[in-house]
């Protein structure tokens, strides 16, 4: 069994630009259905929730790197959604063995997103 960690901090502003420059094309690369709808659905903070949503999904790709290879094109297949509480939860839409266990922790303020993920996995 295997411990491994992964962080990721963006800007905010970062994370806005990109999606008014781009547009639909950037959500759809990035965000899932899902993830588009629950940031939208916070109007002013939208941007916020997406660079959120940007840096699990780098913080879980720097956690899992030692079991995959690229997450060029990926960027899907890593989904964050909230429970009941409001606490996030990635879930992965690949097929990736061995995987127990996947904590995580994000947050935001007006300038910066942070995320930070913790696996679990067996050894292959």
């Amino acid at each position: 069994m295997k411990t491994t960690c992964g962080t990721d901090m963006i800007e905010i502003e970062r994370i806005q630009q990109s999606i008014e420059h781009l547009g639909q094309k950037f959500l759809k690369k990035i965000y899932t259905e899902n993830e588009i709808t629950y940031c939208e659905s916070k109007k002013t903070q939208k941007y916020q929730h997406y660079a959120a949503r940007f840096a699990a999904k780098e913080a879980t790709f720097k956690a899992l790197s030692e079991i995959i290879n690229d997450i060029d094109g990926y960027w899907q297949f890593f989904e964050t959604v909230n429970d009941n509480m409001g606490k996030p939860h990635m879930h992965i839409h690949y097929p990736i063995k061995g995987i127990k266990n996947i904590e995580m922790s994000i947050s935001h303020c007006k300038a910066y997103a942070i995320a930070m993920v913790i696996v679990t996995y067996e050894e292959q």
